[in-house]
């Protein structure tokens, strides 16, 4: 694991791609207003107030870890993801507020050494394959504090609704197409582009994507204390998992 090198970027051309992407996303976690209004009641009655220390797990261009740090202005937020120019987007827009680590979740031993009070990982679990979900489970359960609190937000359709592209809104796919292939007209980020390309050369998302129960029997088994779901918006849930 290791923090990614500064690039070149103008913080307005960083600005205008973050924004896109978060409109981007809103088709994937569909409700995420209504997801973002459950996470602060949940998390600070788990952690008996303000989160000190907090780990978003596949936080893209650092979108979501900004609006934790905005809500918990006193907190430590950090986070990991291993896709390069997402990365550098975080990284330009963090500044010193946010620390940005490099790491690839389907090898869990890559997460940044805790004890942390929460950790969040949305609309990114469905990426890996369920023995690489069980082991993140595990290495999550592993950097947390006792008490400490683990949301995962994801697809987790019911029985009779297990077809991912039936639990999308319609636009989100093209919208996510339109999204990377603008960036190849920022210069700056074309060599990032590339590198992105050989990063996941290899590798085929797994769209995993199981009901809330396999969840919570995961962070059970991972040695989680209690697991249940607290939010849903149609075919995506929240669970949370407390150490």
């Amino acid at each position: 694991m290791s923090s990614p090198a500064l690039p070149v970027i103008d913080r307005a051309t960083v600005d205008r791609w973050r924004s896109a992407w978060d409109e981007v996303m809103a088709g994937f976690l569909p409700g995420t207003a209504s997801f973002e209004e459950m996470l602060p009641t949940v998390a600070e009655a788990v952690c008996g107030g303000c989160p000190r220390r907090i780990l978003d797990l596949g936080g893209g261009p650092g979108v979501f870890a900004e609006r934790m740090a905005a809500r918990w202005p006193g907190a430590d937020v950090a986070m990991i993801d291993l896709d390069p120019v997402l990365l550098a987007l975080a990284h330009v827009a963090a500044g010193d507020r946010i620390r940005v680590h490099r790491g690839d979740l389907a090898a869990a031993r890559a997460l940044p050494d805790g004890p942390y009070d929460l950790l969040t990982i949305v609309m990114t679990i469905h990426y890996l394959a369920p023995e690489q979900a069980l082991a993140l489970y595990r290495a999550a359960r592993s950097v947390l504090r006792p008490g400490g609190l683990l949301i995962v937000a994801d697809l987790m359709p019911e029985p009779g609704l297990d077809r991912v592209t039936e639990c999308l809104q319609p636009a989100a796919g093209p919208a996510w197409v339109g999204w990377w292939d603008g960036l190849h007209a920022e210069e700056s980020l074309r060599p990032l582009l590339d590198e992105r390309r050989s990063v996941f050369a290899d590798r085929v998302p797994a769209e995993f994507a199981p009901p809330a129960d396999w969840h919570r029997s995961a962070a059970l088994s991972a040695g989680f204390g209690q697991a249940g779901v607290v939010w849903r918006w149609g075919a995506h849930a929240a669970l949370a998992a407390v150490a």
